[in-house]
């Protein structure tokens, strides 16, 4: 139900007059990124949570006082700004783009589990895209947010299953095996809460959070890459393409940043106070790790080390005893997971994976993928494509998948997934259903919001609509329902 902990609170719209955030120090070193993370994305943030991430965005905020920044020293130059960033991306993407033609190797990803140990570790942020505009939601009738409340709704596809940003997230993630996110450290959870922690105290961030908007919506160059890369390798380029269109700096999010700004400026001279709160608030943009030193953080044996680490505790044990490397039982290297680094040169000396070869080669991958395939189930398709890679060695550049039918040439050019994607449904006719599937949604919070929804009237349909709308559920049945029904109602 809508009324239960889990529900986001929303009080009755207040003007949002900015307070100036307080001068209390970051939170102290006890604190936890990912608890707190999971306070403000899975539920209703009580109000000791909300403090906390009050807290943090206030000591991130002290922490990058006197930090360059990127915007211009005056709002009138934003224009102006914006067009030269879009230049200089442009630019930069264009001499990628030769370079590759040149031969050069891929800048992003060493090989395809790269790639998904990427989208992997990016999840914590992605599966909150757009959540810093939620507490403006409410104030959704003052014109001076409504590029705000637009980005949002777009953000949230305007209900559309397709073009939901997290729900496509959501289906990426499931596509390749990587939603096992729970053991994912707080350091990947640190730009995620920022924007959660801003969603959630917009009536005292409220400068910031347009600082915060006006940076991150702006086209970066890892974008481009990233997607251009995802898709030479074969893997869904769709949320990253998805963003590259409806962030352009003509009627894109891009734009809408810059007017939002402008919108909500003092007509009233403050000396200047907000704007220098919207340069701050554009500096958390850079708060936790970034696109690229993500990328930079992938140790492929480290990886598959993690993986058969956490495997270690089920699979301690189950393993009959003539089961033997290098004299001691699998259950025995099992039994602690600082024994696999061992466990994995023990096979190899044993001739059970033979480093630098085809992967069909050692009998240690026969055993997981193949016919009669003993360990089959036991690994998600990313930790298959891990494996597989890392067994490969530097043959493992060609990108080519642990699955892909026998006889395929990895050092052959792919036609890359879009054009597989275009062939695919050009050899199909009329098979499909777009979207959601035919007929109602099987989801019981869909049910409770039609009951609260029968016979209100606008204003008192807000309320559960934008409480439907919150992070934590927006993606779901009932979340696409309530963001339909509120573009309709209130489009900006």
């Amino acid at each position: 139900m809508f009324t239960n902990s889990r529900e986001w609170r929303i009080a009755a719209p207040q003007p949002l007059v900015p307070t100036p955030p307080a001068t209390e120090l970051s939170p102290s070193a006890s604190f936890d990124p990912v608890a707190l993370y999971r306070a403000l994305s899975q539920g209703q943030p009580d109000p000791a949570a909300r403090e906390q991430a009050a807290g943090f965005l206030r000591g991130e905020l002290d922490r990058l006082r006197g930090a360059p920044c990127d915007l211009p020293e005056a709002p009138q130059g934003l224009a102006f700004w914006m067009a030269s960033l879009h230049r200089t991306v442009q630019a930069q993407y264009v001499r990628y783009l030769e370079e590759r033609k040149g031969g050069a190797p891929r800048r992003f990803f060493s090989n395809r589990a790269h790639a998904l140990y990427f989208l992997r570790a990016v999840a914590p942020t992605k599966l909150v895209d757009g959540a810093w505009l939620y507490g403006l939601l409410p104030h959704y009738r003052n014109p001076r947010y409504s590029d705000l409340v637009r980005t949002y709704l777009e953000e949230l596809g305007e209900g559309e299953f397709d073009k939901n940003h997290v729900l496509v997230y959501r289906r990426l993630l499931a596509r390749y095996g990587l939603d096992l996110l729970d053991d994912l450290p707080g350091s990947l959870h640190v730009q995620g809460l920022v924007q959660l922690a801003l969603g959630c105290n917009a009536q005292d961030f409220l400068p910031e959070t347009i600082g915060f908007n006006l940076g991150y919506e702006q086209l970066p160059l890892h974008l481009l890459i990233t997607a251009y890369e995802l898709n030479e390798l074969d893997l869904d380029p769709y949320y990253f393409t998805l963003h590259v269109t409806v962030d352009n700096s003509d009627s894109g999010h891009a734009q809408r940043a810059c007017q939002a700004v402008l919108d909500s400026l003092p007509r009233l001279d403050d000396g200047g106070a907000f704007w220098r709160r919207v340069r701050e608030g554009s500096k958390l943009g850079g708060v936790g790790l970034g696109t690229t030193q993500v990328i930079a953080g992938f140790d492929n044996q480290a990886e598959v080390i993690r993986v058969l680490a956490r495997k270690s505790d089920s699979g301690s044990g189950v393993h009959s005893d003539y089961c033997r490397v290098a004299g001691r039982s699998v259950n025995d290297w099992l039994a602690m997971p600082g024994n696999i680094p061992g466990f994995l040169q023990a096979l190899q000396q044993a001739g059970w994976i033979r480093r630098g070869e085809a992967a069909s080669n050692s009998r240690f991958w026969k055993l997981l993928q193949g016919e009669g395939a003993e360990m089959f189930g036991v690994f998600s398709r990313y930790e298959l494509q891990l494996i597989h890679d890392w067994i490969r060695g530097t043959d493992s550049a060609d990108g080519l998948a642990y699955d892909a039918p026998a006889g395929v040439d990895g050092g052959v050019r792919r036609p890359g997934f879009r054009a597989a994607q275009r062939a695919a449904r050009s050899a199909t006719t009329g098979c499909g259903v777009k979207g959601e599937s035919a007929g109602a949604p099987l989801d019981p919070d869909l049910d409770i919001l039609r009951q609260r929804l029968d016979g209100s009237d606008d204003a008192q349909a807000v309320e559960p609509l934008i409480q439907a709308m919150a992070p934590a559920q927006h993606w779901t049945p009932a979340g696409l329902y309530a963001t339909r029904l509120f573009a309709q109602r209130w489009s900006c």
